[in-house]
């Protein structure tokens, strides 16, 4: 009967700032030749870095997120009888360790039963390295993987930035935007009003409850007048990766975003999205837009007309009257065209925008 094991609290990983490589990327590299013999074969197991120990106890040099190398050098001749093979792996996984790799000669002809039993039993990945693959291959091995994911972030970031920026000169922009990142993330992009209820969306239809969940996940970066409130924030529900950002405008609308997976460069992509959704849904105050705005205050609190006059310049104003031809103009429409015309000035009527 096997008992309890009990390890202390795992750590969390300080990683590189560099993607991670999938461990199952680096198993496929056939000048590696290496095979996992133990653990679990999730395909989620990402590597940030490899290092070589040879310590009992490799706790404290390790950061998390290592395919941890090891010859066995340091396993005594009756570590098979005892609790050392349990003691070390806890003690990796509890370093946030990914994965551990046995190199075979000149020490060890095979990989230790009990270590395998070990590593099967806390769940770690055990990878069996031939003698003709060196520590120094596999770890460059690892960074050449992770140049080339880098590399692919990149320019992946690169071609949705310039999509994004051509959806939004687009004669519907705020919808175009929202379907360019619904494709680029190939999830759901969901626009939110100030009063939080949705006003445009893009991209597949999310499962049961992530629709709700999204909204609650929108309330939390919307500006209340309470206090500070983040500009982003993020969830999970169950396999679904939620994201919302609060656009800068400052008028309470809040982009949020639905994806069955969070990939590198998801974030940039997104960011790029709600900056340009906050240029067409917000007021574009300049000098002369501030003194206009000026005018209407003192309008407001009472000023006469005369005294507000030069405020406004000596020049002629021009009025654009628009009418939609397919549907009535909502919020975002009336302030996209506003963002078009240089204007802040927007007035939504049932039918009609006047900018």
């Amino acid at each position: 009967m096997e008992g309890t094991h009990i390890m202390p609290e795992t750590i969390t990983p300080a990683v590189p700032p560099t993607p991670p490589v999938p461990l199952s990327a680096l198993l496929a590299r056939e000048d590696l030749a290496l095979k996992q013999i133990a653990g679990p074969e999730d395909p989620s197991v990402v590597i940030h870095w490899a290092h070589t120990s040879e310590m009992a106890d490799p706790y404290p040099y390790l950061l998390g997120g290592e395919l941890l190398l090891t010859a066995g050098v340091h396993i005594p001749e009756a570590a098979g009888s005892g609790t050392y093979f349990d003691d070390y792996v806890s003690r990796i996984v509890a370093a946030g360790g990914a994965a551990l790799g046995f190199g075979l000669a000149p020490v060890h002809d095979t990989v230790p039963r009990a270590l395998v039993a070990a590593c099967e039993r806390y769940g770690l990945p055990l990878l069996e390295v031939p003698p003709q693959t060196t520590f120094s291959g596999v770890a460059r091995a690892v960074w050449q993987l992770m140049a080339q994911a880098r590399l692919a972030e990149l320019r992946r970031v690169t071609e949705a930035q310039q999509s994004l920026a051509s959806a939004a000169a687009r004669p519907d922009p705020v919808p175009s935007v929202l379907r360019q990142l619904a494709h680029r993330l190939t999830g759901q992009a969901v626009l939110y009003g100030p009063d939080g209820t949705e006003i445009a969306s893009a991209g597949r239809e999310p499962g049961p409850g992530v629709r709700e969940a999204l909204t609650d996940l929108a309330g939390v970066v919307r500006p209340t007048g309470a206090g500070t409130t983040p500009t982003s924030a993020t969830d999970t529900l169950g396999d679904t990766h939620l994201a919302a950002y609060a656009l800068g405008s400052g008028e309470g609308f809040v982009l949020g975003v639905a994806t069955a997976r969070r990939e590198p460069g998801d974030h940039t992509i997104a960011s790029v999205a709600s900056v340009l959704l906050s240029l067409l849904t917000g007021e574009h105050h300049s000098g002369a837009g501030a003194a206009r705005s000026s005018a209407f205050v003192r309008l407001l609190l009472g000023a006469r007309p005369e005294e507000v006059a030069p405020l406004l310049g000596q020049g002629s104003w021009v009025v654009v009257h628009a009418r939609p031809e397919a549907q009535l103009p909502d919020a975002v429409a009336a302030s996209a065209l506003g963002a078009a015309l240089g204007s802040p000035l927007v007035d939504l009527a049932r039918d009609v925008v006047r900018v």
